[in-house]
């Protein structure tokens, strides 16, 4: 099995169009440095592996309050982290509008599919990567 933390699964989101690689996703990288989900995409903090893994082993879907709590140990003491949706906004910086959007129009999204270059049947409810342009047949 590959390792999880393998630098190379996010490379599509480095961003840097002076790379010979991302030429090809010029438009792409254009189109997404408007959306706010940019920053949750491109930052990138050093993160230890045992400790990701204490706090899933820990962790705790509070479905009542929807938050998930876990119990880690910070320098010997135990302390209770509490994930909430408005935390999660506030770190990647999502803008925090009353009415964001949940969808877009079918329609819409057929459009972008055959301005992408999909060649299979858009009227099934599965995409296949295969079908896409070489290009965005990675995204």
């Amino acid at each position: 099995m590959p390792d999880r933390f393998d630098p190379s699964h996010n490379i599509c989101c480095v961003y840097d169009e002076t790379l010979p690689k991302m030429t090809v996703f010029k438009y792409i990288l254009e189109f997404m440095k408007r959306l706010p989900i940019q920053k949750a995409l491109t930052d990138q903090h050093k993160v230890f592996k045992s400790h990701v893994a204490h706090f899933w082993k820990n962790a705790k879907y509070d479905d009542v309050n929807d938050v998930i709590n876990s119990l880690v140990s910070i320098d010997g003491e135990d302390k209770e982290i509490i994930i909430t949706e408005q935390l999660v906004r506030e770190v990647v910086e999502f803008p925090d509008d009353e009415n964001p959007p949940t969808g877009f129009p079918e329609r819409m999204l057929k459009g972008c599919m055959l301005r992408m270059g999909y060649s299979g049947p858009l009227n099934k409810a599965n995409y296949l990567k295969a079908c896409f342009m070489k290009p965005y047949e990675w995204i």
